[in-house]
């Protein structure tokens, strides 16, 4: 058995591995484009392969395809969106900026795939075509926008919402544990006027949520679909009803609310919408940095820094240091939150890449906008699990520190005046004591009137009288 077999298109012969699938369009991708080892992951296969299954499905039923062909395509292409076969999808995200290296990848795979299953020999584009057939009604300029929109949105709803959901329960069930924990507040990195512990967590579990809704924001627009229009937005070779039934099917296949673009020229001519996705995956990232840094410092110690907070253990964090344990969970949000950020700005510079009636940079797009749902997805579901479900609150410190900042001053000012608080504040400082126990020497307010002043609660919530 020969290990090569020889394929011919529109530039000539190209000799293509026996065992693979795909033909010579992608063979000639993966010799163009030998630029890195990324590929298209798994959620946008699944997608690419479901957006076949569904035009085999409108074409059959438009009549323009016959029930035999319609059924091996689609189940060759259920195989694509199941993962059955991505060991034949080998070109590289950075290749033609429109994506039709992998378009034509997934076409051909699929037509080889079908003609397999009509007992047929592989490479002979009969009785199924890759672009006759498989391609029906389509081009990669509407095809991969599409592929994008199903997979992103997807993504959205399967994993990233689901994920961020358990996240902010968890960081406000912790607001409701450590809520009558009192502690120092703390603006510019000093000391300022106390909080409750779960105040703070309280607000973590708003930026969450505030996230999960601008990412259900992101429906109307990931929503609606490129498909219909083909090269440049007309529709020209396709059926007039092709762009709503592939919507409509679409729809059926994975439980989206997806829609036939309202202009076909803005949807293939512009990635504004993608853009926007990973916008708010920024936004996103941003908010687990903070949250992950403010559960570093506060943990940080434990006995020589802030220490109001026992992260769990989960490895050791030193190979010199025994005993040594690091907030290594955190750390690794803040990682994922830069990496987020960081494909931002390739999705950006990629936004701006639509020339005339066709955006040129989908496939590291596409990339970057799925790494950052998946990662963002991971690092959710690892930081409740493994970190914010097993955090402790050291109690007594911080008490302590809430007793003893000298920004409780502020809490006196109404009853003794601005300067003369300012002054307990600053011998506070000087003399290492506390405020109750300068305001007590001056006789400035009776212990009564310090309880009154001084009580964290009142503090905490002022609409307590």
């Amino acid at each position: 058995m020969t290990d090569h077999r020889t394929e011919r298109d529109s530039m000539g012969e190209v000799r293509i591995p026996a065992d693979r699938l795909y033909g010579a369009q992608t063979q000639r991708a993966k010799e163009n484009f030998p630029v890195s080892d990324l590929r298209f992951g798994r959620r946008f296969l699944r997608a690419l392969g479901l957006v076949k299954r569904a035009a085999a499905d409108v074409n059959e039923g438009l009549g323009l395809l016959d029930e035999r062909r319609a059924g091996a395509i689609r189940e060759a292409a259920m195989e694509v969106a199941g993962g059955d076969l991505d060991e034949h999808f080998p070109v590289d995200i950075f290749q033609t900026g429109s994506g039709t290296s992998t378009n034509m990848n997934a076409n051909e795979v699929i037509a080889n795939r079908a003609i397999q299953l009509l007992g047929g020999e592989v490479g002979s584009r009969e009785p199924v075509h890759p672009n006759d057939h498989v391609n029906m009604g389509q081009s990669s300029n509407d095809v991969i926008p599409t592929s994008i929109h199903v997979a992103a949105l997807s993504a959205v709803e399967d994993e990233l919402i689901p994920a961020m959901e358990v996240l902010r329960d968890a960081f406000r069930e912790k607001a409701e544990e450590f809520d009558d924990v009192p502690k120092a507040g703390r603006t510019h990195l000093q000391d300022a006027t106390p909080v409750r512990l779960g105040q703070e967590f309280g607000g973590y579990a708003s930026q969450v949520d505030h996230g999960i809704e601008r990412l259900e924001r992101l429906r109307d627009p990931l929503g609606e679909l490129a498909i219909g229009g083909t090269a440049v937005g007309t529709g020209l070779n396709t059926h007039p009803e092709f762009g709503t039934r592939m919507a409509n099917r679409l729809s059926e296949l994975t439980g989206l609310e997806l829609r036939e673009a309202e202009d076909h020229f803005e949807a293939q001519s512009a990635r504004d919408a993608a853009v926007e996705a990973s916008g708010v995956l920024k936004t996103i990232a941003c908010s687990y940095m903070k949250i992950a840094n403010d559960l570093r410092w506060l943990s940080s110690g434990p006995r020589t820094g802030i220490g109001e907070l026992h992260l769990p253990a989960v490895q050791p964090g030193s190979s010199i240091m025994p005993g040594k344990v690091n907030p290594v969970i955190p750390e690794s949000v803040c990682q994922v939150a830069a990496q987020v950020i960081g494909n931002d700005a390739a999705v950006t510079a990629g936004g701006q890449a639509g020339n005339f009636e066709l955006n040129v940079m989908k496939p590291v797009m596409a990339h970057n906008l799925l790494q950052s749902m998946e990662i963002l997805s991971n690092v959710s579901v690892v930081l409740t699990e493994k970190c914010v479900r097993g955090i402790e609150a050291n109690e007594e410190r911080c008490r302590r520190n809430a007793e003893s900042t000298a920004a409780l001053a502020t809490a006196l000012a109404p009853r003794i005046g601005y300067d003369e608080a300012a002054d307990v504040a600053k011998t506070s400082l000087e003399e290492d004591k506390t405020l109750r126990e300068v305001v007590r020497e001056r006789g400035l307010l009776s212990e009564q009137e310090l309880d009154e002043v001084l009580d964290f609660r009142s503090m905490t919530e002022p609409g307590i009288p």
